[in-house]
């Protein structure tokens, strides 16, 4: 396996990582924006006030776009495996 494989299937790695985390990451930001701005306006300093909306988002993320995490994780583990064949010999 030369060099330039090597780091392909790490920047393949790196770029579906990314995919993958980047719709739960959005959806937490936004929420945390939101009542960070709400907390702001009103002067309400709760700790729980900015952690449950973000977790409730993360979850209700998680339900939706979960199928497509699991089908592009396991797609890309299938085609590693069956990989590593060609790549040894």
């Amino acid at each position: 396996m030369n060099p330039q494989a090597v780091f392909t299937a790490g920047q393949q790695g790196l770029y579906l990582l990314l995919m993958v985390s980047a719709p739960v990451l959005v959806v937490v930001l936004v929420v945390g924006l939101v009542v960070s701005i709400f907390q702001a306006a009103t002067q309400i300093n709760e700790s729980t006030l900015s952690f449950v909306p973000k977790i409730i988002a993360a979850v209700a993320t998680l339900a939706i776009m979960g199928p497509w995490m699991m089908s592009t994780l396991v797609d890309y583990l299938r085609n590693t495996l069956l990989a590593i064949p060609g790549a040894v010999g």
